[in-house]
């Protein structure tokens, strides 16, 4: 059975900003179970403190939720930013081969 087609001309993938949010959606939701996480221990171990448990615990989840979310936003967009030239030399080492052989063609006689 031959290989299914690349199919070119579709619909485009996400754009950069597509990208960027949804290292931010990612990130920030791990970061912000990191800081649940990273919260209770310490809200365990050393008290709450003056601002309360809850307090406390949304403090530790929206720091780390931001920091880690705004990382990964830009690592997410410098991992999928690449050179065109790059691009197109992969599509065309890729590529189905422009040579095509004939019903007649001494290839498609071997094949039967």
């Amino acid at each position: 059975m031959p290989p299914v087609p690349a199919q070119h001309g579709g619909a485009m993938g996400p754009s950069i900003a597509d990208k960027m949010k949804m290292g931010a959606l990612m990130g920030g939701t791990v970061g912000s179970v990191m800081g649940f996480v990273f919260g209770s221990v310490n809200i365990m171990r050393y008290g709450a403190g003056p601002n309360g448990i809850m307090r406390t615990l949304g403090q530790y989840m929206l720091g780390s939720g931001a920091t880690f979310g705004f990382f990964m936003s830009i690592g997410s967009v410098i991992r999928s930013d690449a050179s065109p030239i790059a691009e197109e030399a992969f599509r065309r080492a890729n590529r189905r081969p422009i040579i095509m052989y004939g019903p007649g063609s001494e290839y498609s006689k071997r094949q039967q």
